[in-house]
């Protein structure tokens, strides 16, 4: 199958699975002040990463077909957290713990700062 068809099918059933397990969860907890859905999400996210990459990279179990499909699509779409926390961890494994830390601070503050920007041009665009 064509590698953008793998990766498209993992991506749909990733959005899907994101929007059931992040629900079910927010509406477990029962609360509306803090995003405990999304919190699952990314962390189940990240252990599935973690738990597959590894497994791919030691008993070389995934086809490279079958890694589009759950690293790009699936996990990819369930939440890009994983994808970020898996790509920091592997700057650590490989010694780059300044480029670790950088990749950290730059997507926590510059993700922060551009949701902050897009609120204010959208606010700009609203006058």
């Amino acid at each position: 199958m064509d590698k953008l068809m793998l990766i498209g099918l993992g991506g749909f059933a990733g959005a899907l699975l994101r929007y059931g397990v992040s629900g079910l969860v927010q509406n477990l907890s029962r609360s509306v002040s803090f995003p405990y859905g999304t919190l699952a999400v990314n962390l189940l996210g990240c252990l599935l990463i973690g738990l597959l990459s590894q497994a791919a990279e030691t008993y070389g179990l995934f086809s490279a077909q079958a890694r589009s499909f759950m690293f790009v699509g699936l996990l990819g779409a369930f939440t890009t957290f994983s994808t970020f926390g898996n790509e920091t961890f592997n700057l650590f494994r490989e010694g780059e713990s300044t480029a670790a830390l950088l990749n950290v601070g730059l997507q926590v503050v510059l993700g922060l700062g551009a949701v902050w920007l897009g609120r204010m041009i959208a606010l700009t665009m609203g006058r």
